[in-house]
């Protein structure tokens, strides 16, 4: 799954789901905003536009684990969301252990002087940034080690 082209990250919620995009390198991600979610098919076709408008090549989805490592509702709820997705965007998709990157994103905001209304805002798309760079950075250290493996 690695390689050159962009990759979407979706950071899932209940209300928005937010949003990020990777450099053509897959070094750097970057959020782009957050879709929000309504009735099914509105939310697929708006990603769907959104990995077309970002020339993505692949999906990567935040999976909401437990602190223990296992999959909960949340983490099923991602699973079903990923199959429905893959019916309207023809992208392979990824997932990448989303635990806390919220918590990680409010903070950076908060960090950088963010008001705490705006960090409201923006934190959904802030979060896909954290998991999305999270997957980037385990890819590079895979393809690191079989370099040198």
């Amino acid at each position: 799954m690695t390689g050159p082209g962009r990759v979407l990250g979706l950071d899932l919620g209940d209300a928005r789901i937010g949003v990020a995009v990777s450099d053509d390198e897959r070094r750097v991600a970057v959020p782009i905003g957050t879709v929000h979610v309504g009735q099914p098919p509105g939310e697929l076709v708006a990603i769907a536009d959104l990995a077309r408008e970002h020339d993505a090549n692949l999906l990567v989805l935040g999976l909401p684990l437990s602190m223990d490592g296992t999959r909960g509702s949340q983490a099923t709820h991602v699973e079903a969301f990923a199959d429905a997705l893959s019916s309207v965007v023809h992208l392979p998709i990824a997932f990448q252990d989303e635990r806390l990157s919220t918590v990680e994103a409010d903070r950076k905001l908060g960090q950088a002087g963010v008001p705490a209304r705006e960090r409201r805002r923006i934190v959904d798309a802030t979060a896909a940034q954290v998991l999305l760079q999270a997957w980037l950075d385990a890819q590079g250290r895979d393809a690191h080690r079989s370099v040198e493996g």
